[in-house]
């Protein structure tokens, strides 16, 4: 009988609350359908492993396995970020290419988050990893997240994938406390300059050798993105790009998320620092936003046709999440807006931009 109370009677009232946490992020997923490729599997992670005695973690658990395997050698970030390039289309960034200055300028919240963190008392690698949640990039979150500060890895990417999917909620008022009405109803035209196929199989190969060469600690992950992106648009392995945005993403998708979730131990989860990092990931997304818009703001100043500082807001790496929201923003002011393509080619920068401050913090943080 005590060996089918064991587990009952290891019971703490950590492992109750983390349990709740985790069904609240199965309840997130589901009905309010908050991200739920991911929340749900995290939750349910995050349930298994706070049953006591639970046997899906130890050297013999499936998810410890996971681990070790996935998230350590970073093999599922690496994987995910190949079924991301094999779904972007950087034709509207190719056909504007001033859009990349917005991928970058919406990174400022990534460096202003560090400077934070650092003065809250978290050491320099940790800061640094708290403060890649401001690049709204899942996969660069963990990436980082394991060569700086592993104990953080599961708040780090709860937080991270949280606040990816409060986008519509997150950014909006930040964008109306910056911007009048007026620029929100500055109408953009779209590009009418043609991308052949032959740029579009350039670009990947160009991009991995220039940011490979400037910061060489970006390889694996600009290189498994534009990978996935080449096989996109060669034209010749249609089989292979279907299997990576569809097969590949699911699968990684829902590796990544039990796993994750695995990490979300009482011990580690319930702490001071935890409600820290979930209010520094929200300062980090919010610093991001204002950083594209004021950035345009700026550049306003010196151009004729003047850009309309919302897209500057898409230059967050959630992919196509922002742009989307942007677009509804702008449709919302004027109804014959149409800026999505220039959103689009933010968003797009955004996902470069994200992992480029990802190399950059690896590189730069001693």
């Amino acid at each position: 009988m005590e060996q089918l109370l064991q587990g009952l009677m290891a019971m703490t009232w950590g492992n109750v609350v983390m349990i709740l946490v985790g069904g609240l992020l199965i309840y997130l997923a589901i009905r309010r359908e908050y991200e739920p490729m991911l929340l749900l599997p995290i939750g349910f992670g995050a349930i298994l492993a706070n049953i006591p005695l639970s046997s899906a973690l130890g050297p013999e658990g499936f998810l410890s396995i996971l681990y070790d395997a996935g998230i350590k050698t970073e093999l599922f970030p690496i994987l995910i970020f190949i079924a991301v390039g094999a779904m972007i289309d950087f034709g509207p960034l190719l056909e504007q290419p001033v859009m990349m200055f917005f991928g970058a300028a919406a990174q400022f919240g990534v460096f202003a988050t560090i400077v934070v963190a650092a003065l809250l008392g978290f050491p320099i690698k940790e800061a640094a990893s708290i403060g890649i949640i401001g690049a709204a990039d899942g996969p660069t979150s963990i990436y980082v997240a394991t060569k700086f500060a592993e104990r953080l890895v599961g708040p780090i990417t709860v937080a991270a994938y949280s606040y990816m999917s409060l986008v519509p909620i997150i950014q909006p008022p930040v964008i109306r406390a910056l911007t009048s009405k007026e620029e929100r109803c500055i109408h953009m035209e779209p590009s009418a300059v043609p991308i052949s196929k032959t740029v579009k199989i350039i670009f990947p190969i160009a991009l991995t050798l220039i940011a490979g060469i400037i910061a060489p600690m970006s390889v694996g992950l600009v290189g498994s993105l534009m990978f996935g992106n080449l096989i996109r648009e060669c034209g010749v392995l249609d089989r292979l790009s279907k299997a990576a945005q569809n097969e590949l993403s699911n699968l990684v998708t829902l590796l990544l998320g039990i796993t994750i979730g695995s990490t979300m131990t009482a011990d580690k989860f319930l702490t001071p620092e935890t409600l820290m990092i979930i209010g520094l990931g929200l300062a980090a997304f919010i610093f991001d936003t204002a950083g594209g818009v004021i950035f345009a703001k700026i550049l306003n100043l010196f151009l004729k046709k003047k850009i309309n500082p919302m897209v500057g807001a898409a230059g967050i790496s959630a992919f196509p999440m922002s742009a989307r929201v942007i677009q509804r923003m702008a449709q919302k002011e004027d109804p014959g807006n149409f800026i999505l393509m220039q959103a689009v080619g933010a968003n797009v920068a955004g996902q470069i931009g994200s992992i480029i401050a990802g190399a950059m913090v690896l590189a730069l943080v001693p």
